[in-house]
C-alpha cells in the first residue's frame, strides 16, 4: 500500500466489501462506468474507514472496484473517512439522496444499521429524521421481500420499484409463488411496467395462463399487447366498443373480487389499506359517474 495527497492505493485483497449487499446494480451504468475507466482511469476516489481490526472497509465505490477487476488493474484509489463505522455508513447514504435511493435500499441500510451496531428503530429514526412508523415500513419490506428476489434486485435484474409494488404483496400473501414468478421473469430485465402487467396477468388468470407466462414471459407479454389491440371506432361500431369498455370494467371488478376473497386484503400493510381505500372510493364514484351517464345518454337517445 502506498499513500499520497491525502489517498491511499489499496490492493484488492486489502478491502472489506462487507456492505456490497446494500446495493443494487444496474449493468447499463456499470457498462459506462467501465468504458471511462478504461479510457481515462479512475478519477474518483472510493471511500473507506477502518474497522477494530485495521481492515479497510469499503463505504463507497463499490462499482468502481467492481470495473476495477475486470480491467485486471492491481490497485484502486482511495479516501479514508477518520469516522465510526456506522457513521460513515449514514454519511454516505446522506451524500447519494439525490439519487433517489429505494425504499429497499433504504430497507438493507436500516436492517445492517439494526443488526451490526444494535440501533432500534428509536435511534434510526432520529438519525435520518424520520418517523419510527417509517422506520418499520422499510424494514418490513426487506423482511417480507425473499432472499431470492433481493438477490436478483441487487443484481439489477428486476426494477426496485417494481418488487416493492407487485412482488412484497405477493410474497406476502404467497411466498412461493412469488418466487416462482421472479424467477422467470428475471432473466429477462423487464421494466416496470412490464412486471405490472405480467403480475396483473398472473394473479387474474387461471392454471393454464400462469404456465404460459412463466414458460416465457415475454411472448405472453407480445400475445397479451396482439390479443388487447384493438380496432377503431370506425371498425367496431359505437356498441361495439361501448360494450367492450362495459366488458372490461366488470372483469377488472370480478378479478378484484377474487383477490379478496383469497385473502389477499389480509396480507396488505396499513400505509397498503389507506391507498386501497382512496383508490376504491375514487373507482367507486368513477363508476357512479358513468352508470348515471349512460342512463341519462340511452334515454334522450330514444
Amino acid at each position: 500500500m502506498c499513500q499520497r495527497s491525502g489517498h491511499v492505493d489499496l490492493e484488492f485483497h486489502q478491502l472489506d466489501l462487507r456492505y456490497e449487499a446494500l446495493r443494487k446494480r444496474s449493468p447499463r451504468r456499470e457498462a459506462r462506468l467501465l468504458a471511462s475507466l478504461a479510457d481515462a482511469g479512475q478519477q474518483v476516489p472510493v471511500v473507506v474507514v477502518a474497522d477494530d481490526s485495521g481492515r479497510h472497509v469499503l463505504v463507497d465505490g463499490y462499482k468502481r472496484v467492481r470495473a476495477l477487476v475486470r480491467l485486471r488493474r492491481d490497485t484502486v484509489r482511495a479516501v479514508a473517512w477518520d469516522l465510526e463505522e456506522a457513521e460513515a455508513l449514514l454519511l454516505e447514504r446522506l451524500m447519494r439522496s439525490a439519487d433517489g435511493n429505494g425504499a429497499l435500499e433504504e430497507g438493507w441500510l436500516l436492517a445492517e444499521l439494526r443488526d451490526r451496531f444494535g440501533m432500534t428503530a428509536e435511534d434510526l429514526g432520529r438519525r435520518f429524521d424520520k418517523s419510527e412508523s417509517w422506520v418499520s415500513r422499510r424494514l418490513a419490506l426487506v423482511v417480507d421481500l425473499p432472499s431470492e428476489i433481493q438477490e436478483q434486485v441487487r443484481r439489477g435484474e428486476i426494477v426496485a420499484h417494481a418488487a416493492m409494488k407487485h412482488l412484497v404483496p405477493l410474497a406476502r400473501a404467497n411466498r412461493e409463488e412469488a418466487i416462482r414468478l421472479a424467477a422467470a421473469i428475471g432473466p429477462h430485465r423487464p421494466t416496470s411496467r412490464q412486471v405490472g402487467s405480467l403480475y396483473a396477468a398472473y394473479m387474474g388468470g387461471d392454471d393454464a395462463v400462469r404456465a404460459a407466462l412463466l414458460a416465457d414471459p415475454i411472448l405472453f407479454l407480445r400475445a397479451q399487447e396482439a390479443a388487447t389491440r384493438r380496432p377503431d371506432a370506425a371498425e367496431q361500431g359505437a356498441a361495439a366498443v361501448l360494450l367492450s369498455d362495459l366488458g372490461a370494467l366488470g372483469g377488472v371488478a370480478r378479478r378484484g373480487l377474487r383477490h379478496l376473497r383469497d385473502g389477499l386484503a389480509r396480507q396488505l400493510a396499513p400505509p397498503e389499506r389507506e391507498e386501497v381505500r382512496r383508490c376504491l372510493a375514487q373507482a367507486k364514484a368513477d363508476a357512479l359517474h358513468l352508470v348515471a351517464s349512460c342512463e341519462k345518454e340511452i334515454g334522450d337517445a330514444r
